[in-house]
């Protein structure tokens, strides 16, 4: 298969013509070529550009991934790719260790099952707690909260299929929880600092035991202040730290992007932390064992009015992110390749030579126009052929 296109973000630049030739799924030959010649998809308009990346997406179109069955994993796989998502890992939230053991066992299930190339591939689970901190709960049950004990730790290892658990968030601060970082980055599992209340001594201290990613900054974390920085002030500023932001329009606002794409722009990581009711009309939806509302024009919310997650899509957020400033390569790496770097999969979030032929190809407002997977198309707007 050979796909041309005359705008294309390839190996880390924009590049003008570019003839793609895709054999068994992965990438064969990336080459600048003047016309289409015995190409077999033609894209004269827009840009084509790696498939987008998620490390947090808690359920979508209804289902959270906590009550999800098989139909409903596949169902949500199948739908990803309108967004331009291509891969993607399920969060969970608290939940008590032995519920998301079994939350870890149905993901690996879900993961082996994942044949075929109209599906989102699923990288594994992140564990959104439970060892967070009770000060900055969020939209989690605070009443599962909990240290991570050795026993907790290996009994999450010990559940999870080898490669299921691909990220855990937990607050540095609690007791335990450095040796826990360090026995999960052994284990090939990726840290985030969230839901905390860490100091930014507390948080390098994380950091220096393998923690590389802050979940959601500015988000559920010890408030910024100039003689107290916080999980913020040493994110911002330690080059070791991925920052995961949620750009909605309603998680943090335009100055606060502007200050993490000014001060840690290569170091960004575009998330959604989408929930059941994104892509769904508005209405009541489940966040675990929670019940969430959504309505129009606001992020899904508890009861009592705080977040709970979003309905925010992967490309909105790249196109937001591009709308508040951060220059369009960054944008897309903060979508594609470094989500993939983070979980050492240099396979994926790239166009080049040996990686997976996952694309999504945006219009000028950078909306998903078609999606492919492994070269095979998952996606395309209906009446869209060669344009």
């Amino acid at each position: 298969m050979r796909i041309f296109a005359r705008r294309v973000i390839a190996e880390g630049r924009e590049q003008a013509s570019v003839s793609l030739t895709i054999e068994d799924g992965r990438f064969t030959e990336v080459r600048e070529s003047s016309e289409p010649t015995g190409a077999d998809v033609t894209l004269n308009d827009g840009i084509l550009i790696p498939g987008l990346i998620d490390l947090q997406i808690n359920g979508y179109h209804g289902t959270d991934f906590a009550h999800a069955d098989d139909a409903d994993w596949h169902r949500i796989a199948r739908r990803l790719p309108e967004t331009g998502v291509t891969a993607f890992a399920a969060a969970f939230v608290t939940a008590p260790v032995p519920t998301l053991a079994e939350a870890l066992r149905r993901c690996g299930q879900a993961m082996n099952a994942s044949s075929g190339t109209t599906r989102a591939r699923l990288l594994g689970a992140h564990l959104e707690g439970p060892f967070l901190s009770p000060a900055h709960p969020g939209a989690h049950d605070a009443g599962f909260f909990c240290d991570p004990e050795p026993g907790h730790i290996r009994a999450l290892l010990d559940a999870a299929p080898p490669g299921t658990l691909a990220v855990i968030t937990l607050a540095p601060e609690r007791p335990h929880a450095l040796a826990a970082i360090e026995t999960l980055a052994s284990a090939g599992v990726l840290v985030s600092i969230g839901h905390t209340a860490a100091t930014a001594e507390e948080t390098r201290a994380a950091v220096d035991a393998g923690a590389r990613m802050v979940t959601h900054l500015y988000n559920a974390q010890r408030p910024f202040h100039h003689r107290d920085p916080g999980v913020i002030g040493q994110a911002l500023v330690d080059a070791r730290i991925s920052a995961g932001l949620v750009l909605d329009g309603h998680h943090i606002s335009s100055q606060a992007a502007a200050m993490a794409f000014g001060m840690a722009r290569e170091r960004l990581v575009l998330i959604t932390d989408a929930v059941a009711a994104a892509g769904m009309a508005p209405g009541r939806y489940r966040l675990g064992d929670r019940s969430i509302h959504t309505e129009t024009g606001r992020p899904p919310t508890l009861a009592n009015g705080a977040f709970a997650g979003s309905t925010l899509r992967m490309d909105h957020a790249l196109a937001n992110a591009v709308q508040l400033g951060l220059p369009l390569l960054d944008a897309v790496a903060a979508a594609t390749s470094r989500p993939a770097e983070l979980l050492a999969r240099p396979d994926l979030g790239r166009i080049k030579v040996g990686a997976h032929a996952d694309l999504v190809w945006l219009n000028d407002g950078l909306e998903t126009r078609a999606t492919w997977i492994g070269g095979e198309p998952a996606f395309a707007i209906p009446g869209i052929k060669d344009h």
